[in-house]
């Protein structure tokens, strides 16, 4: 069963960090690209970053470039995102997803399978 778990949410305060997971199981995630994308209450999904399964090419939204690193492991079938330098507009619930990557990375429709969120809440 193709699953994918994404932990290491929790609340910081603003300027701290927090190291997000993706872990995949029942299939292979060095053949995909992988996305990670986040949602506030009432606001439409964001792409935030992406990293691609050939090159290794990674892609960030301007609103977290610098601050944010996305990261994977191969060996332990796992995606990070290290998250430095928090605010409080970064609260969401952040996803991981596979997908193609590319120049259309930052759109969810062209991600399959997600995993179910991990809640990030930046506040003092």
């Amino acid at each position: 069963q193709v699953q994918l778990v994404e932990s290491g949410g929790g609340l910081v305060q603003p300027g701290g960090s927090l190291r997000l997971s993706c872990a995949a199981s029942g299939f292979t995630l060095d053949y995909y690209a992988i996305g990670w994308f986040r949602q506030a209450p009432g606001k439409e999904r964001e792409g935030v970053s992406c990293i691609s399964s050939s090159d290794g090419s990674t892609y960030y939204a301007d609103s977290v470039k610098g601050r944010f690193t996305i990261s994977r492991d191969n060996a332990k079938n796992t995606v990070y995102l290290q998250m430095n330098s928090l605010k409080p507009e970064d609260t969401a619930v952040y996803y991981c997803a596979t997908g193609t990557g590319g120049s259309s990375w930052y759109l969810p429709e062209e991600y399959d399978y997600w995993g179910q969120g991990t809640q990030v809440t930046v506040s003092s």
